[in-house]
C-alpha cells in the first residue's frame, strides 16, 4: 500500500541509509566516506552520493553540491544536470516517494533505503526531467547495481518499468486519489511536496498576511507551494560605495545574462553565471545575496529616527552626542555576512559604523570576509551571545538588525532539505531564542531608534506573534518601550526607480511571498523605542 506520508520524516531513513552503507553494502561502494571518493564523472553517482551526505550526514545541500560538481571533472553540461538531480529530487522527494511506493506495490519502509533514493532519483529523471525511458530505467539500474549491490538490479528494474509506464500527471492523479477530499492539507502536501505541518504553516500566513484578502494577488495556496520548488534566481548585490550595477554588470562573462533586479537598486539577477568566478564578487565589492534579504538591509538603514535629548550612556561611558545621532549600527546575528556588507557600505556613505555580531566563531570569519573590502563601515567583529548586548550595551546603537536564527521555511527554493529536517515543535524553541534576541535589541538601541526584525521565514509564531508578545512584554514591565513603525511605508520608499512592489494597503509589517515578489519568504518588522 502506497504510504503518501512516505517523506514527512526521510531523516530516520536516511540514517539507516548510511548504516546500510556501513555495514550491509561495502562491497559495492569505495571505502571510506562518501565525500572523499566522488571522483567518478558519471552525474547519477555523484547526485547519489551527495544526497546520501545530505539526507545521511545533515549536510547542506547549497554548500555541498557546488564543492562536490566543481571537484568532479565533468563537463558543464554533467555539472548542471547533477544539480538539478539533487535539488529536484530533494524538492520533489514526497511525490517521489509515493509514486515509488505505488509502484513497487510496498511501503517506504519495506524498501532498502539506498535503493529509495536510487529510485527517486530514476523516477525524477523520467517524470520531471524527459530522460527517455530506456535510458531512465538502464542508468538508474546501472547506479542501483554499483551503490547498493548487484542483488538490487531486479528489483529497480522492475519497479522503474512501471514508473516509465506512465506519465507524471497520470501518476500525481493516482498518488493524490487515494488521499481522501476532506483531507486538503494531505493532498496538497502530497501533491506540492511538502509536510502537512508546512502546508499548514504557509496557509496560516498566506490568510494573515493581507494579501489574501485581495482579489488583485489572485493566487491559491497551491501557487505558493509550486513556487517553493522551482529553482531560484541567482542574484547578486552591488554593494554602494565599492562598485555600481553597471560596472558589475561589465565585470561578467561576455555569454552571461542578466537583468536588474526587480525590487533593490543594487540587485542585478544573472543566469550562466559562477558567481565565485566574477572578480567583483572575489574582492567583495559585489555579493550573492537574495532581493528579500537586500530589502531587509535597506529598510533598516532608511527608517526615520528620532531625536534624543541630551546624552545617551553607551556601556559603562557617557558621551554628548548629537541631538539626533545616526553614526553606531549593530547587526546582532550577522553570519555569514550578506546583509551586513550592505549594511557596512550604506553606513560609511553616510559616516556611520557597524557592529557586527556572531557567537559562530566560523560564521563570524565568513562575516569578516564579506565586509574586507569596507573597512571605514565596521567598527568591529564580535563573537558574543546577542542576547547579552541589552544589558552589555544599553542604549548604545542608533540602528540594529535582528535577523534573527529561525526555521528557514522562507527559503525553500534555496535550501529543500530544510522541509524534511525541520518539525513541527522545533518551532517553540526557535521562539524563545527570537523574542530573548529581539528583547535584548529594544534595550541596545537608544530611545528614538529603531530595530528591523527579520526572519527568512513566513511562520507566525517566529514572525508576527514574536513582535507582539515582545512589545506586550515591554509594556508590562515599563523599563523599554517600543511602537511599530509602518515597514511597508518603508519599503515602498527604497525599491529601486520605477518599481512598485506590491504589498497589502494599510501600514505594518512586511511579509513577502515568493509567488508574488519572486524573492525569499522574508519577513520584515520594523520597531522604533520610545523609552
Amino acid at each position: 500500500m502506497t504510504d503518501p506520508n512516505a517523506s514527512r520524516h526521510p531523516r530516520t531513513r536516511a540514517q539507516s541509509h548510511a548504516k546500510s552503507h556501513a555495514h550491509g553494502h561495502a562491497q559495492s561502494r569505495e571505502k571510506g566516506h562518501a565525500s572523499q571518493q566522488r571522483t567518478a564523472a558519471d552525474p547519477r553517482v555523484v547526485a547519489f552520493d551527495i544526497l546520501s551526505d545530505v539526507l545521511g550526514e545533515d549536510a547542506y545541500v547549497n554548500l555541498l553540491t557546488p564543492k562536490v560538481v566543481a571537484a568532479s571533472g565533468m563537463s558543464a553540461r554533467d555539472r548542471a544536470f547533477t544539480t538539478d538531480l539533487v535539488y529536484g529530487t530533494l524538492r520533489w522527494m514526497r511525490l517521489l516517494d509515493a509514486i515509488v511506493c505505488a509502484a513497487a506495490r510496498r511501503d517506504a519502509d519495506a524498501i532498502d533505503a539506498s535503493c529509495l533514493t536510487v529510485l527517486r532519483l530514476g523516477a525524477y529523471q523520467a517524470l520531471f526531467l524527459g530522460v527517455p525511458d530506456h535510458a531512465a530505467v538502464s542508468c538508474t539500474v546501472a547506479l542501483a547495481k554499483r551503490r547498493v549491490g548487484a542483488h538490487a538490479g531486479g528489483f529497480v528494474n522492475a519497479v522503474m518499468h512501471r514508473i516509465v509506464g506512465r506519465d507524471r500527471k497520470e501518476w500525481e492523479s493516482i498518488v493524490v486519489s487515494r488521499i481522501p477530499k476532506a483531507d486538503a492539507v494531505q493532498r496538497l502536501g502530497v501533491r506540492y511536496s511538502h509536510p502537512d505541518w508546512v502546508v499548514r504553516e504557509l496557509e496560516d500566513s498566506w490568510k494573515a498576511s493581507g494579501y489574501a484578502d485581495s482579489a488583485a494577488y489572485g493566487m491559491d495556496l497551491g501557487a505558493m507551494l509550486e513556487r517553493d520548488n522551482e529553482p531560484p534566481a541567482v542574484t547578486l548585490v552591488a554593494r554602494p560605495g565599492l562598485i555600481t550595477v553597471d560596472d558589475l554588470r561589465a565585470e561578467l562573462p561576455p555569454d552571461a545574462h542578466c537583468e536588474p533586479g526587480m525590487w533593490s537598486p543594487y540587485a542585478l539577477r544573472v543566469r550562466a553565471v559562477a558567481p565565485q568566478a566574477v572578480a567583483a564578487v572575489q574582492s567583495h565589492r559585489a555579493g550573492v545575496e537574495d532581493e528579500g534579504s537586500q530589502l531587509a538591509a535597506l529598510v533598516l538603514a532608511a527608517a526615520p529616527l528620532e531625536p534624543v535629548a541630551g546624552g545617551r550612556s553607551i556601556g559603562d561611558a557617557s558621551a554628548d552626542i548629537a541631538e539626533n545621532p545616526d553614526v553606531r549600527w549593530l547587526d546582532m546575528c550577522a553570519g555569514p555576512g550578506g546583509k551586513t556588507a550592505l549594511l557596512a557600505s550604506l553606513a560609511a556613505l553616510r559616516g556611520a559604523k557597524v557592529t557586527a555580531n556572531e557567537p559562530s566563531h566560523h560564521r563570524a570569519q565568513l562575516v569578516r570576509e564579506n565586509v574586507s573590502a569596507v573597512p571605514e563601515g565596521i567598527d568591529q567583529v564580535s563573537e558574543r551571545d546577542g542576547a547579552a548586548f541589552g544589558k552589555a550595551m544599553p542604549g548604545a546603537f542608533d540602528r540594529v538588525l535582528v535577523d534573527a536564527p529561525c526555521s528557514g521555511l522562507g527559503a525553500l527554493r534555496r535550501r529543500p532539505e530544510a522541509r524534511w529536517r525541520k518539525q513541527a515543535e522545533d518551532i517553540a524553541a526557535l521562539t524563545e531564542v527570537q523574542k530573548g534576541l529581539l528583547a535584548s535589541a529594544l534595550r541596545a538601541v537608544r530611545p528614538g531608534g529603531v530595530v528591523a526584525y527579520v526572519t527568512c521565514s513566513p511562520v507566525l509564531d517566529e514572525t508576527v506573534r514574536v513582535v507582539d508578545a515582545v512589545l506586550a512584554d515591554a509594556t508590562e514591565n515599563a523599563d523599554v518601550t517600543a511602537v511599530r513603525c509602518d515597514a511597508r511605508g518603508i519599503l515602498k520608499r527604497v525599491v529601486r526607480d520605477g518599481a512598485r512592489i506590491p504589498v497589502p494597503e494599510g501600514s505594518g509589517d512586511v511579509q513577502l511571498f515568493e509567488q508574488i515578489h519572486d524573492t525569499d519568504q522574508m519577513f520584515i518588522a520594523v520597531l522604533r523605542r520610545v523609552r
